[in-house]
């Protein structure tokens, strides 16, 4: 059964905090490894700075994207492919921060453990993910996001997680096996991965063989119909929710709604049932 535990304000904004400043990168990130990635990513697009703070705990970034330009021109790039696999990564979204809020909040859950990311973007789940200790996998069908992914958490923490080229439509068995070799993981995370329909069945296959028969999937989004569909999914097959809302508030004052859900099988393997919540089926 799917529960909204409680609900909380956000201001996650990346220009409601500018006043910060951008912070100071670190030292590993002018290190010959770190300056050998930036010199690469410069090579792809034009990289541009953005302070932004995780909410609550206050955790200052400093996060590389593409520019406006670039994503333009990642996204005309996307659409002549015929995966029509679109660069969502390139932006810094609301998502992702908030789902590193959770993760600084339960630090002592993550520190010193291995834990892997579907889906990393840019890498601002991924930098409070490694601030905490742990031992961080990011998988993400773009080598761009990825080198982008490695080169932010050098930029804010001095480490980089492991980075494998995943598209879980169709995963290489080299990668599986390699991840299947680290595995199981006691938690997954996601954050804002659930776009098409046709992410759903394989996105839960590759959860069920990476995630350990305890563990926990740890994934936030917008409430975006094929979230519902995906939740709806896992809870007809046995698994069991925890969630959260959060208000994120945007620039022009609107305010998105951040759900939050902890994932986990259902051991006892009892009977589902549902009830709605605001129009979801939970």
């Amino acid at each position: 059964m799917v529960y909204i535990e409680r609900s909380e304000f956000f201001d996650v904004s990346p220009q409601a905090y500018r006043g910060f400043g951008t912070p100071s990168s670190h030292p590993e990130a002018r290190s010959p490894r770190g300056q050998a990635l930036r010199r690469w990513l410069d090579q792809q697009v034009e990289i541009v700075q953005i302070p932004v703070t995780i909410p609550d705990d206050a955790l200052q970034l400093s996060i590389a994207q593409p520019s406006a330009e670039s994503r333009r021109r990642l996204f005309e790039l996307a659409r002549e492919n015929p995966e029509q696999q679109l660069p969502y990564w390139a932006d810094i979204w609301p998502s992702g921060l908030a789902l590193g809020a959770v993760a600084l909040q339960r630090s002592n859950e993550l520190s010193g453990r291995q834990v892997l990311e579907v889906g990393s973007g840019l890498g601002s789940t991924a930098a409070a993910v490694l601030s905490t200790g742990a031992e961080l996998t990011v998988l993400d069908y773009s080598p761009l996001a990825l080198g982008l992914c490695r080169y932010n958490g050098l930029l804010n923490t001095g480490r980089s997680p492991r980075a494998l080229p995943v598209n879980w439509r169709h995963p290489a068995r080299s990668v599986l096996q390699r991840l299947d070799a680290s595995g199981p993981f006691p938690i997954i995370m996601a954050a804002d991965v659930l776009y098409e329909s046709r992410d759903i069945e394989p996105l839960i296959a590759l959860i069920e063989r990476l995630l350990a028969d305890t563990g926990e999937l740890w994934i936030s989004e917008p409430g975006r119909k094929v979230a519902a569909r995906f939740l709806d999914t896992l809870a007809l097959r046995g698994w069991r929710f925890t969630s959260t809302t959060v208000d994120y508030a945007r620039p022009d004052g609107d305010h998105d709604r951040i759900h939050i859900h902890t994932i986990r099988r259902d051991q006892a393997g009892d009977r589902v049932q549902f009830r709605s919540i605001g129009g979801w089926r939970v």
